[in-house]
């Protein structure tokens, strides 16, 4: 029983922990909303728009855990990635740079 209510306690800060970081984040970005996409047993990560096209993203131990998180932050959260959501995201020269180096042998950065 003890350990299960370590385990609980862990987790509940972990929630807590990563829904400071989101309100940060939408604090800084006037606003967010996100997104929880499952990793397997990495865990799952949460992608966050904010309303400035500002975007970041966190990972999770667990799925549960980033519900737990998005759902303490107050944020609006989406089921998929694209859409209306998707194309709030605002990129920049770092990001084109990044993406070309990835595809086409661009540079590294």
């Amino acid at each position: 029983m003890a350990d299960t209510q370590a385990v609980d306690a862990k987790a509940e800060r972990r929630v807590a922990k990563l829904a400071r970081q989101i309100e940060a984040f939408s604090k800084a970005h006037g606003g967010a909303e996100g997104q929880v996409a499952y990793l397997g047993q990495r865990g799952a990560r949460i992608v966050l728009v904010g309303e400035d096209g500002g975007w970041g993203d966190l990972v999770a131990p667990t799925y549960d855990i980033a519900e737990k998180a998005v759902r303490k932050a107050g944020i609006t959260v989406h089921e998929d990635f694209d859409g209306e959501f998707a194309a709030k995201v605002k990129t920049g020269p770092y990001e084109w740079s990044r993406m070309a180096g990835i595809q086409v042998g661009g540079p590294s950065n």
